[in-house]
C-alpha cells in the first residue's frame, strides 16, 4: 500500500495526464493548425533585397519599398538592402532569388530572359517616346499583368514595374553621328532586341553585366556601353569614359521580383503587404524618376563629361532603322510575338492619350 503522500502525487499525475489528453482531443488537427498559424504570425521574416545599381532611381524604389514593407508589416518583415551587385553578378542575383538565397531582386526585366524570353519586350526600340509616355506604359494594368506574371512557375513572383530612365551610350571616343557607330563594340543588356538594334547601327553587341562595364572600357575590351546617366553619374563612369550620346532608346524599366519560395512561406496578410507596396512604390516613383534624370545631365557635365545628341535628321534616321527590330526578332518566336503585341498595343494606346 502506497504512503498517503505518494497516493496524492499519483492522483495529481493522473489528473494532469487526463487534462492533457482532453486538451489534445479538444484541439485536434484544427487546434494544432491554429498553433502553427500563431507561430507563423509571430515570426519575423528577413527580406534581403538585391540590385545592380547604386544611388539612383532603382535604388530609391528599393528604399521606398523596403520602408513601406517594414512599416505595413509592423516590423514582422525586416529588410536588408544590398545595392551595387554586392550579392553577386546580375545572373547570380536572379538565381539566388529563384532559390530563396535572396528574397527580392530589383533590376531591368530583360536580364531575366534566361527565365523567360518575353522579359525582353520592354527593350523594344521606339516603345516609349519620352519619360512621360513611358510612365503611362508602365502604369497600364494589362502590361503590368503580363510582365509581373512572366516568372510564375519559375521561382519568381512579380510585385512591381517602374520606369527608370531613357538609356544612352557612354563611349571612350565621341559618337556624334550614325557613322561613328561603325566598328564599335558596345555593351548591351541581355536582349535580342538590343543585339539586333546595335548590329543595325554597324556596331558589335557584347552582352555584359553592369559591374564589368567600367573595367571593360578601361581595358579596351569594349568601346562603350548602353546604360544611363542615372548610372554614369553616381558610379563615376567619367573616370573610364567622358562621352555620352543621348539616343534615349530604349527606355529602361525596373521590375521587383520576389522569391516565390519565400513569398509562399509568408502568411496571407504579409503577402498582401508585399504586393500592395510593390505595386504602389513602383507607380509612385515616376515623377521622382523624371526629376532625377533631369538632374543627371547637369551632374555629368559637372564631373567633366560631355553630352552629345545626334543631329535631328540622323536621330530620325536611326529610329526608322530600328523601328522594325521588335517585329523582326519576334516573328519566329510565338510567345515573344504575343507578348510584344500586348506591349505595342499599350504603347500605341497611351501615345494616343498624349496627343489628344
Amino acid at each position: 500500500m502506497l504512503a498517503p503522500g505518494r497516493q496524492i502525487r499519483r492522483r495529481a499525475w493522473r489528473a494532469a495526464g487526463l487534462a492533457a489528453a482532453l486538451t489534445a482531443l479538444t484541439l485536434g488537427p484544427a487546434g494544432a493548425q491554429d498553433k502553427t498559424q500563431e507561430k507563423t504570425q509571430a515570426r519575423t521574416f528577413v527580406m534581403k533585397v538585391t540590385l545592380p545599381t547604386l544611388n539612383e532611381t532603382q535604388h530609391q524604389v528599393v528604399r521606398n519599398f523596403a520602408a513601406a514593407v517594414e512599416r505595413d508589416s509592423g516590423g514582422r518583415i525586416k529588410a536588408e538592402i544590398y545595392p551595387n551587385s554586392q550579392l553577386g553578378s546580375i545572373s547570380r542575383q536572379i538565381e539566388g532569388t529563384q532559390f530563396n538565397a535572396i528574397q527580392v531582386a530589383v533590376l531591368p526585366p530583360e536580364f531575366c530572359v534566361g527565365v523567360d524570353e518575353r522579359f525582353e519586350v520592354m527593350t523594344a526600340p521606339g516603345l516609349a517616346d519620352d519619360m512621360e509616355h513611358a510612365t503611362r506604359i508602365a502604369a497600364d494594368p494589362a502590361l503590368r499583368k503580363l510582365i509581373l506574371g512572366l516568372g510564375a512557375g519559375k521561382g519568381l513572383h512579380g510585385a512591381g514595374l517602374a520606369v527608370l530612365t531613357p538609356s544612352s551610350i557612354i563611349s571612350r571616343m565621341p559618337i556624334r553621328h550614325l557613322a561613328d557607330f561603325q566598328g564599335k563594340k558596345l555593351r548591351i543588356f541581355a536582349s535580342d532586341f538590343q543585339s539586333v538594334a546595335v548590329k543595325r547601327l554597324g556596331a558589335t553587341p557584347v552582352a555584359m553585366t553592369l559591374s564589368d562595364v567600367v573595367p571593360a572600357i578601361q581595358q579596351g575590351a569594349i568601346d562603350g556601353a548602353i546604360a544611363a546617366l542615372n548610372v554614369y553619374v553616381p558610379m563615376r563612369y567619367v573616370d573610364a569614359a567622358k562621352y555620352v550620346t543621348q539616343t534615349n532608346q530604349p527606355t529602361i524599366f525596373g521590375v521587383i521580383e520576389v522569391s516565390q519560395k519565400w513569398y509562399d512561406s509568408l502568411p496571407p496578410d504579409l503577402q498582401q503587404v508585399i504586393d500592395k507596396n510593390g505595386n504602389a512604390e513602383t507607380l509612385a516613383i515616376a515623377q521622382w524618376a523624371i526629376d532625377f534624370r533631369n538632374k543627371m545631365g547637369k551632374g555629368w557635365l559637372d564631373q567633366g563629361g560631355e553630352l552629345i545628341s545626334l543631329p535631328p535628321d540622323e536621330q530620325a534616321s536611326m529610329m526608322k532603322t530600328l523601328g522594325s527590330v521588335a517585329d523582326d526578332v519576334s516573328k519566329t518566336k510565338p510567345a515573344l510575338r504575343e507578348a510584344y503585341a500586348v506591349v505595342s498595343e499599350v504603347a500605341k494606346r497611351t501615345r494616343q492619350v498624349a496627343s489628344r
